[in-house]
């Protein structure tokens, strides 16, 4: 149990037909923004009208907003503004390459700075408080080089599964050498080897959540909204990964702000090895480790989702 207003599995599905969806039409606001290189940056707001205080949140790789109906409502129920917009090449924003399925990125500082322009031109605009900051995998490593490079942002910022690391871990010289390769073979924006357009797996094969009713309505939502859909990463993705991930570890000792990390205990797709490392050098930083639970904490049983969520709340709100 929580203190807190947040659903349940119980009955998640009727809430989701008879509370979120109508929450999402008439209470969320929608929007674009020109991105940087003139890239469509899609995002939806749930602007309160006593607003305790306001959360962005920074999404994963794949992710869309509208992944993200539950979590937002949640939020928003217990009193918070919420900001939220997808990543360019992903979800409802603009892709760059011809294949659409293919996860693609220049440099993931163009990340960075299509995070600052949302900051700078619609949650500011739209927000009576400085926003706490969410993120989830990719979205904790973008979240943490914008922290690094604005430091005046946000107030503090909760991690969830936060990508600081990649699984498989592979020796650097190792990662190195098939990125390399890649090069050779294959075009920097073609599918890394072993990856493919979007393919929705069965539940019994997925390794993201435990929650068979939270997966099944994740992937409803993108099949009824095949836009979203996106497959695996490119060689040059994974490259500007690594180069993302390398940066935050060499700079993190001068992390300037307070940093809650919520560690999923059974996590297959982040290196949760790498990710201890760096969090013990985050100057200000407490980290939970929520034993049993998979990559995806915000969409899991509500045994590991409940406390995830109360610990973000709570530590938003001390």
């Amino acid at each position: 149990m929580s203190q807190y207003s947040l659903c349940t599995e119980d009955n998640l599905e009727t809430v989701y037909l008879t509370s979120i969806e109508p929450f999402w039409q008439n209470i969320v606001q929608h929007g674009s923004f020109t991105g940087i290189a003139n890239v469509d940056i899609a995002y939806a707001v749930a602007q309160h009208s006593l607003p305790v205080g306001s959360i962005v949140i920074a999404s994963g790789r794949i992710e869309s907003l509208i992944k993200y109906k539950e979590l937002i409502y949640d939020l928003y129920q217990n009193g918070y503004s919420v900001f939220i917009h997808d990543h360019r090449g992903q979800g409802l924003s603009g892709r760059m390459l011809d294949n659409p399925h293919v996860g693609y990125v220049s440099s993931f500082n163009d990340y960075v700075d299509d995070f600052k322009k949302f900051i700078d031109e619609i949650v500011t605009a739209k927000s009576q408080h400085k926003p706490y900051l969410l993120c989830h995998s990719m979205g904790g490593a973008i979240g943490a080089l914008t922290v690094l490079r604005y430091p005046e942002l946000f107030q503090k910022v909760a991690f969830s599964a936060p990508m600081f690391g990649i699984r498989p871990a592979l020796p650097n010289w190792l990662a190195n050498l098939l990125l390399g390769l890649h090069s050779i073979i294959s075009s920097s924006d073609s599918h890394f080897f072993g990856q493919k357009n979007y393919t929705s797996l069965p539940f019994v094969s997925n390794e993201l959540t435990h929650s068979e009713v939270r997966y099944k309505i994740f992937r409803q939502e993108y099949l009824n909204t095949p836009q979203v859909q996106l497959g695996g990463v490119s060689g040059h993705w994974l490259r500007s990964a690594v180069e993302a991930m390398n940066e935050i570890e060499l700079n993190v000792e001068r992390f300037p702000i307070s940093a809650l990390v919520i560690q999923a205990g059974a996590d297959h797709v982040v290196d949760n090895n790498r990710q201890g490392r760096v969090i013990a050098r985050i100057p200000n930083a407490t980290l939970q480790v929520i034993a049993g639970a998979k990559h995806e904490l915000l969409a899991e049983l509500d045994k590991y989702r409940v406390p995830c969520l109360t610990a973000i709340l709570d530590f938003f709100k001390d």
